[in-house]
């Protein structure tokens, strides 16, 4: 029996298998804490007690999520409830699009691969999870599910983000009547 034979064809789909996930990792890693303040592109972990309201999404065998188009303001906390309604394991992840665009070829790839990161849930037929997330910037952050598949036949969706007001804002001229007589 040659050893290392059996070592090199080991070796080589566990180097790539291994190369790939650190650059899965670093990708979701540096979407994740942008700027290195633990708060990405995308927002960032939501607190249960700050949570402000309940979204409810269903994910279909027919590849799509109910709703696909969500309304939430800066700042804001959001619940979301995700039923998986199908026969077929689905997920919802919460990304920028080239993240979600990366994170899908590694799935492809690895298509068994577990996830444990707060911005995504994996719900099996029947099931429901949950994600609690925190918007903080303002903007378009998208949400897919990233099983094999799935992506490509179209199971997408995005949250816009409204940006808040600011606190203590100047009135706009012409607005400040205190400031002038009449």
């Amino acid at each position: 029996m040659n050893h290392r034979l059996i070592l090199r064809s080991v070796a080589k789909p566990c180097a790539l298998a291994l190369a790939l996930t650190v650059a899965a990792n670093t990708a979701m890693a540096a979407g994740q804490h942008a700027g290195g303040h633990g708060e990405s592109a995308i927002g960032e972990p939501g607190k249960a007690a700050n949570v402000t309201r309940t979204v409810k999404i269903d994910m279909s065998d027919a590849m799509r999520y109910t709703p696909a188009s969500i309304d939430a303001k800066q700042g804001e906390t959001i619940r979301f409830v995700i039923s998986n309604s199908g026969k077929v394991k689905h997920e919802l992840v919460l990304g920028t699009e080239k993240e979600l665009k990366d994170h899908y070829e590694v799935m492809k790839k690895f298509p068994e691969m577990e996830h444990d990161d707060p911005n995504m849930v994996t719900v099996a037929p029947g099931k429901t999870g949950e994600v609690i997330w925190k918007f903080t910037k303002a903007g378009k952050i998208d949400f897919a599910c990233l099983q094999p598949g799935h992506y490509d036949a179209g199971m997408k969706g995005a949250v816009a983000v409204v940006a808040s007001k600011a606190v203590g804002k100047a009135p706009a001229k012409g607005d400040a009547h205190g400031s002038h007589k009449h």
